[in-house]
């Protein structure tokens, strides 16, 4: 029984990794706590449903598309709105996508309802560690998981990645070297609203979603930043796993229904034995 919701625990902190890393990296990179963070979670599970459901894009068609959509939207939404007040201080930059927040749920709501939906999968379970997983839940963790090692090479192999890098370190030192500001950012929340898009993706193969569960990923997303070290994207890496374990292990010590209220505990004892976070707030080091 321990090594199921162990098991279970690490698939989903695969997922967690995935959905917090694009939140720790417009945080440590733009200074934005970005509330909309949430909705285009499921704004991309449901590209992703849409698309499968409604016009037979095959699943391995429809989750890339839902991807570069959400990067398109990400991109449109910080050169048209929140590059305007970048510079303001972090409330300004948090009311303003607590708004977008509200307007990308309700359209949600109107256009797709409130009727949770998920991509219906049935691959049947594997033995992993001598307990049963099921396989989509191992391909949803690896896709994550994949996704947010290749964002953490591009960060460090790549112009861009070194630019991003520059420009969270010191934006007036990267002004100064020729690096464009604003393009940054916008590609920034462009790639941070991709990793929404993709733990959308994967969690609508595993969970029912609906727009009203936007507050639950923004939730799950903010807790790792904080244990992992806010703005810091392998401390996001290790948050998400280290969530996904803790909620394993306090699902079966206290039930399932006790799992988010571990996380909130977790979180207030990291902020008060290490405010720094379990890996140190090292930005992308």
């Amino acid at each position: 029984m321990l090594g199921q919701y162990l098991v279970n625990g690490l698939l989903t902190g695969g997922l967690y990794a995935c959905l917090a890393v694009g939140f720790a990296l417009v945080w440590g990179v733009l200074n934005v706590v970005n509330m909309l963070h949430g909705s285009m979670v499921i704004l991309g599970a449901y590209v992703c449903i849409i698309g499968v459901q409604q016009f037979g894009v095959p699943l391995y068609v429809a989750a890339p598309l839902a991807c570069i959509a959400l990067f398109a939207f990400g991109y449109a939404v910080q050169r048209g709105l929140i590059n305007r007040v970048v510079a303001q201080p972090i409330l300004i930059t948090l009311t303003l996508t607590f708004g977008l927040d509200l307007i990308v749920n309700n359209l949600l709501l109107y256009f797709v309802g409130a009727t949770p939906r998920s991509l219906i999968t049935n691959f049947g379970a594997v033995d992993l560690f001598g307990v049963r997983a099921p396989v989509v839940r191992i391909g949803g963790m690896l896709v994550a998981i994949t996704l947010t090692l290749l964002l953490y090479w591009l960060l460090h192999h790549s112009k861009l990645g070194r630019a991003i890098i520059a420009v969270r370190m010191d934006r007036h030192a990267a002004a100064l070297m020729g690096i464009r500001i604003p393009q940054i950012y916008a590609l920034t929340f462009g790639i941070g609203a991709l990793m929404a898009g993709a733990a959308g993706c994967a969690m609508a193969l595993i969970y029912p979603t609906a727009p009203m569960m936007s507050g639950v990923f923004l939730g799950k997303a903010f807790i790792i930043c904080v244990l992992g070290g806010l703005g810091s994207v392998p401390g996001a890496i290790v948050g998400g796993l280290v969530l996904g374990i803790a909620e394993g292990a306090g699902s079966l010590a206290f039930g399932p229904q006790w799992a988010t209220t571990v996380g909130f505990v977790l979180m207030m004892a990291v902020i008060i034995l290490l405010p720094s976070g379990l890996a140190g707030r090292k930005g992308f080091e």
